[in-house]
């Protein structure tokens, strides 16, 4: 075997990176694709939703690519891959199967612009990963996992409504103390969510004692993952567990596995180290009041796409006024200017455009601005219409609220409703004190009415008495229905 590997070597020029990583490798081969973790179809999942590799699709010609551009053929030279990854790997396993070698193709190969562009943007954010890794003792090989997350982008958003650089969702990036309103969204802020992120590795590094079961769970959540360990006869490994896991996070971790062997083998596939991104000079500002960022900009002479750069985590074009201070990153040069005028700036910075804003604040789909949260538990017979208009809110409201993707809703499910603090007294009433039954003991039906909600407006009536008293076998009304409430 070892002669055989030579002669490949001879035959495609290739140099060696570590005789001694390559017979731990070639020891370990058996173990690094046993039959049990091979994709019968090989069809790999890509996340960026580009392309859809076949087996025929990695078995490229070689000789077709440009002669100063290494390249390893889909089938051909495992070995040296698989002894590269064994000299990077440290505490998270990096191993070598046919799932790795596809997505290797893809970021080495299939898609280099991609791999440019990550390139380009990788000392923007590395640094800053690097030092939360290290202050929360995590591997510092996580820093690849935010290229498989978002590409390195800040305002990335998912179609599953996942944000930032490292893809939270609103409930977890809340659960982890990331602010989201109208004028904000701290996942989108690259410190605040890198801390987010590295507590919530740990937390789950901490569930399974395993990274890449770690790194699943990141993904999908660690309760598919557990289930997935239930349906694998409780077995405790990412390839054991690999066919039970949901299809996207099948690909997760080959994907992480190949973004770190490229990251450290850029310069052995003939990647050019240019145009990288840099963050200008910057210094902080503490702001207390709303701040008209454009006219900010024009007086203290910056260009407003370095504030955007430095502060993605401003929606708007202002800060609103804030009940703590907010944290402004500028450039130096802009902060002197500022100091030199600091009364007039903020004066002028804080008359342009806020009622404007305030307006729209109040009325975007989903805007808690100026209102308070309260917990409805769904009952039996609501939906979301019923609930709107329990609430005078509107349903894309309690969807974006509650992050939900439709409108079915189950029994028992606690919604999140955001009110005026006047409107909770109001409804806190009203759900004390139901009122007493018409003169005519008859009810129309009214638009996003149920059962339930009828019930709850009439003294002494409940969802068996009027069913029984119209003959009704459902739950199911119709606007514009009469029913009979009382005899």
């Amino acid at each position: 075997m070892v002669d055989y590997f030579f002669r490949q070597l001879k035959n495609t020029g290739k140099a060696f990176v570590s005789f001694t990583c390559l017979f731990i490798s070639y020891s370990g081969f058996a173990q690094i694709v046993p039959d049990s973790v091979v994709v019968d179809s090989l069809e790999v999942e890509n996340a960026f939703d580009e392309i859809l590799y076949k087996e025929d699709s990695i078995n490229l010609n070689f000789y077709s690519l440009p002669a100063n551009l290494e390249f390893i053929p889909g089938n051909d030279d495992p070995f040296l891959i698989a002894d590269r990854l064994s000299c990077i790997q440290k505490e998270i396993p990096l191993l070598y199967n046919d799932k790795v070698h596809s997505f290797i193709n893809f970021f080495t190969v299939k898609d280099r612009a991609y791999t440019n562009m990550i390139i380009q943007r990788m000392n923007l954010y590395f640094p800053l990963f690097e030092k939360y890794l290290k202050e929360y003792g995590l591997p510092d090989e996580l820093k690849y996992l935010s290229i498989i997350e978002s590409g390195l982008n800040p305002k990335a958003i998912s179609r599953a409504r996942a944000v930032g650089l490292w893809q939270f969702m609103a409930a977890t990036g809340r659960y982890f103390d990331l602010h989201v309103d109208f004028y904000q969204d701290d996942r989108m802020d690259p410190e605040k969510a890198t801390i987010a992120a590295c507590r919530y590795l740990k937390q789950l590094y901490g569930i399974f004692g395993d990274w890449e079961l770690a790194l699943a769970a990141y993904n999908s959540g660690p309760g598919n993952v557990k289930r997935a360990i239930r349906r694998a006869g409780n077995k405790k490994s990412f390839w054991e567990i690999y066919p039970y896991v949901p299809r996207e996070t099948r690909s997760y971790v080959p994907q992480f596995v190949a973004i770190t062997y490229t990251m450290n083998y850029l310069k052995e596939h003939n990647f050019i180290f240019e145009n990288q991104y840099a963050y200008p000079a910057s210094d902080t500002i503490i702001v207390k009041k709303y701040l008209h960022l454009p006219t900010f900009a024009t007086l203290t002479q910056t260009c407003a796409d370095d504030i955007a750069l430095l502060n993605p985590n401003i929606l708007q074009y202002a800060i609103p006024d804030v009940s703590k201070p907010f944290v402004l990153r500028v450039p130096v040069a802009t902060k002197k200017i500022f100091e030199s005028n600091r009364t007039f700036i903020l004066d002028s910075a804080s008359r342009m455009g806020k009622k404007e804003l305030e307006i729209l604040a109040k009325n975007s789909p989903g805007s808690t601005y100026g209102k308070d949260k309260v917990v409805y538990r769904v009952k039996s017979g609501d939906v979301l219409g019923s609930i709107a208009i329990r609430y005078n809110v509107r349903v894309a409201d309690i969807k974006k609220w509650n992050n939900l993707r439709s409108t079915t809703i189950r029994v028992g499910q606690r919604l999140h409703i955001w009110l005026k603090p006047s409107a909770i007294k109001k409804d806190s009433v009203t759900q004390t004190m139901p009122i007493p039954l018409p003169v005519d003991k008859t009810y129309v039906v009214q638009e996003g009415d149920t059962l339930w909600s009828i019930s709850k407006k009439f003294e002494g009536l409940s969802i068996e008495k009027i069913k029984a008293l119209n003959n009704l076998n459902s739950n199911s009304i119709q606007p514009g229905q009469k029913l009979v409430i009382g005899k």
